[in-house]
């Protein structure tokens, strides 16, 4: 098939996709604006973020029930409020507001994320054709349109909130193409379902490695070149615009990739290169180097987490992919939420260039022992 094709297939999703991608990318270029707007230190910002992953993780237990009671209105109805809840990290003037609001709007792309996730997973099982990558990439190319936007907001004087409106305009018109039937498949899931528990906690373990790397990667990719390397605002958001990009151009690799080797040699080997790139950019003496570090790191991590969703879902039966999606989902998104804090306290600690030395260790972890207990699975 065609990537207009698989496109037009998969478009409720896919527009979702894109709605995250906006939200996180602003968010993500948008970070030492809002740090130094609510006066916070590495640690405290680290600490609200991490408030808002707790909100995050219990809401993402309540996605499977919150997917059956909203219907196919489901993506729609997350999606605005995800957009609603994102203008008040845009309004926040104290640790304590911006820890409530991020709380808010981890809870509603937490939720939302489990559920488009879990209708793509359904899409490919019903059409035998693998739209993981194609959709994570469109997540990654609006997520560096979004910062690149932000950073040019940011240039021009504009304030966190009035850039965080922008994304919410375009969010509310891509919610009109999310209303997605849900099939007889997806009606029979049982959640209480007996699941295979080592291919679950396995995948989960590479996606929560995976999502970790990358949105620490976005949340203080920015702050790395802005303070450690001298960077403006513009230089500082190119930092998640290019891990943001070159992600979306390792996703779509990956849509040829799984026809070629198994999920498991391209886990490995991508997570080698993620590895190397979070290496590059920890110890990068100037922005240049950075830059090829953020770079390299992108294209390996890019594939991880879609190879992983894609195989579970191939490997359950159909009335309990939905479960799995989920389960998997709470483990691996965990890590989305995880990674800026620990980010925040290893530099606090530490330095920025440690913290993403750290990254580059766990990479390591997801690319060599976990990809070998997934095979085992």
């Amino acid at each position: 098939m065609s990537l207009k094709t698989d496109l037009i297939l998969s478009r409720a999703p896919a527009a979702a996709f894109v709605s995250m991608g906006l939200f996180w990318g602003a968010f993500a270029a948008l970070a030492p604006m809002i740090k130094a707007q609510i006066g916070a230190g590495d640690a405290e910002f680290g600490t609200a973020l991490l408030f808002s992953a707790l909100g995050a993780c219990c809401a993402m237990l309540m996605a499977p029930i919150a997917e059956r009671a909203l219907g196919q209105w489901a993506m729609v109805i997350l999606a605005l409020a995800l957009a609603s809840a994102w203008l008040l990290p845009g309004l926040a003037t104290t640790v304590w507001f911006f820890g409530f609001a991020m709380m808010l709007a981890a809870m509603a792309s937490g939720t939302l994320d489990v559920v488009m996730n879990a209708r793509l997973s359904q899409i490919e099982a019903d059409s035998g054709v693998g739209l993981m990558n194609l959709n994570h990439a469109l997540f990654s190319f609006a997520y560096a349109g979004a910062a690149l936007g932000a950073g040019a907001g940011r240039e021009a004087g504009w304030s966190a909130f009035a850039i965080l409106s922008c994304a919410c305009v375009l969010a509310v018109m891509l919610s009109t193409m999310m209303r997605a039937p849900i099939s007889e498949a997806e009606d029979e899931t049982s959640g209480t379902a007996k699941l295979p528990g080592l291919l679950i906690w396995s995948a989960g373990a590479i996606i929560l490695i995976a999502f970790m790397s990358e949105q620490a990667t976005e949340g203080w990719s920015a702050l790395r070149l802005e303070r450690d390397l001298g960077g403006g605002a513009a230089q500082g958001a190119l930092g998640p615009a290019i891990l943001g990009l070159t992600m979306g151009i390792g996703r779509l690799s990956g849509q040829y990739l799984q026809r070629r080797f198994s999920a498991e040699i391209v886990i490995r080997w991508a997570g080698i290169m993620a590895a190397t790139g979070a290496l590059i950019a920890a110890f990068a003496p100037n922005l240049a180097v950075a830059y090829a570090g953020f770079a390299v790191l992108g294209l390996g991590v890019s594939v991880t987490a879609p190879m992983a969703f894609a195989l579970v879902g191939r490997r359950v039966a159909n009335r309990h992919r939905a479960a799995a999606i989920s389960r998997i989902s709470v483990i691996g998104y965990a890590g989305f939420f995880i990674g800026p804090p620990l980010m925040g306290f290893l530099a606090e600690w530490f330095s920025l260039a440690a913290s993403f030395a750290a990254i580059g260790v766990a990479l390591l972890v997801l690319a060599l022992p976990l990809v070998s207990l997934l095979k085992r699975s």
